[in-house]
Parts: C-alpha cells; structure tokens; sequence
C-alpha cells in the first residue's frame, strides 16, 4: 500500500497569461521546486513534476497529509505572489491509497488515478481525500476530516466516499454544512433552482433537468463560460444530484458557506439550500449563477 498526493498550481493559465511563458515558467519550476523539498522533508518521494504540479508517493497517510497541511499553511500565511502581484499562489490536492505499481520510475495504479481526480475536484487551499485514508490515519489527523458524502469521481463506476481535510479552523461552519446532512434521504421535498427570474422545479422521479448554453435546456443560460449542456440535475436513491458535464467546470456553494466544491465531470448532493456557478467561481465579473433550494 502507497499514498498518492497530486498538488496543483490553481489557475496557471492566468499566471502565463499575464507574466509570459519565460518568466512565469521560471516561477512555476522554482515553485514546484520548492514545494518538492517540503514533501521530501514529510518522506515523500517526488515521483514527477507535472509541469504546474506534482505527484508525489509516501508510505504512510498521516506523512501525505501532514505534508499537505504544511504546505497550505505556510502558503497562506507567507503569501506568494507570482511576479510580485496579483493573486497568491494557492494549490489543490488530491490524496488516496492503494495499490501502486512501479514500472522505470514511473507509478501506475487505481490509487494514482483517484488522487489525480480528486486534486482536479478540489477548490482553492483544498485537500481531498478519501475513507480508504480516513481509515489508516492517526486520530489526531481522522478528526479534522468532513464528509462531503459519495461522489462519482471520472473514469470510476462506483462511488467514493470523499472527505475534506479541515486545516483552517476559521472555515469550519462551512465544511459541516457541506457534509452534515448529506446522507439523509428526502422523499417528500422538491428541489428548486432560479437564475434570472426563471425557475424551474424538481420533484422525486421527475425528469432530468439541463442546465447551460443550448436554447434547448430546461434553464437556459447565455454566457460564453457555460457549455450548451453544462449540468444535469436528477432524482437519484432519495437525492437531488449535480452532474457537471462541462469545458469549465461548476462550483457549488452549500448553505453560506465560504469554500466551493468544485466540480469537473464529477457528481454532488445537493443538501439544503446554496448557489451554483457555472464555468468560474461566484466572485468572478458576472459570474453565471443559479441559487438551489430542497424544500421539504
């Protein structure tokens, strides 16, 4: 048994657009440099860097997410701003054990792939991992996870319990709105979504709904972010759910929370009331926006 961390740069793109390819490459290698002697330093291995990231390999869980934590806290509170402005740097990541097969230095395997795709469904400063982890943790580590509930992650037919390591005391609230009543079924509410004055409702077994671009959907939203079929929304074992199928993405907010779950060809509960972003998070310019609410 491995665990497997895969750390991203978020939005690396913007960084080259606004610094050009030679000086914000530079950064990004002297970025993930530095990032990779911290992992060292936890005993993890540095299996590759993955041009704005990196895929690293530890024996033991509580290392993976012990360096995990470090990293996040010592980004937010020493800032790094790429060229000396903007934004400051912030990571998502993905952390999942298994099986991990070693071929000419390279690492394959289940484990390997769930890590990538949870890296990609992480927010901003999240960590992502799993109950195959929860599991083998030290308890210490075990109480700062919340349950965001079973999703489906991209390539996987069955679903996995995904848990969100709660490193920032202050976010709390929010993580426990996520994950507190993801579990209980609703036969007799209705799910209501509105954007613009229009809204649209769904009943237990009624039919799908489509969110997005296409004049054809059930709510249809005109903004170059939003695919022609960005979302679907179903009735699925007693609950509403969020099917992302889109280019960008979808950022789901429950309750008033502060930290998004974002979605990327993966699925969410929807539990209680929030809002939902298509194709950029809620404090981009005219974000795309459409507020949910299960009633009972």
């Amino acid at each position: 048994m491995a665990t497997v961390v895969f750390a991203d740069l978020v939005g690396s793109t913007g960084i080259f657009e606004r610094l050009g390819d030679e000086t914000a490459g530079r950064f990004v290698t002297q970025l993930t440099t530095a990032l990779s002697r911290s992992f060292e330093q936890h005993r993890g291995r540095v299996v590759k860097l993955l041009g704005d990231g990196l895929f690293v390999v530890f024996q033991d869980e509580s290392d993976a997410i012990s360096a995990c934590v470090g990293i996040q806290k010592r980004l937010q509170e020493t800032p790094i701003h790429p060229g000396g402005s903007g934004k400051p740097v912030q990571m998502q990541m993905g952390v999942e054990a298994g099986e991990v097969v070693e071929i000419e230095g390279d690492c394959y395997g289940d484990a390997v792939n769930s890590a990538a795709r949870l890296a990609d469904l992480a927010g901003a400063d999240q960590i992502l991992t799993t109950s195959r982890v929860r599991e083998s943790l030290q308890p210490e580590w075990r109480s700062k996870l919340r349950s965001l509930g079973p999703m489906f992650l991209r390539g996987k037919s069955e679903q996995t319990e995904v848990y969100r390591v709660q490193w920032q005391p202050e976010r709390d609230v929010d993580a426990t709105m996520m994950g507190a009543s993801m579990f209980k079924a609703s036969p007799n509410a209705h799910l209501e979504l509105t954007s613009s004055g229009r809204s649209l409702r769904l009943d237990p077994d009624g039919a799908s709904l489509t969110l997005g671009r296409a004049a054809t959907a059930n709510l249809t939203i005109n903004d170059s972010r939003v695919s022609r079929v960005h979302c679907t929304v179903d009735w699925k074992g007693g609950h509403f759910i969020l099917s992302d199928q889109s280019s960008f993405g979808t950022w789901v907010y429950m309750g008033g929370g502060n930290t998004p779950l974002v979605l990327r060809r993966t699925e969410a509960y929807l539990v209680g009331s929030g809002i939902i972003t298509l194709g950029c998070e809620r404090e981009a310019e005219s974000a795309p926006r459409v507020e949910f609410s299960v009633v009972a």
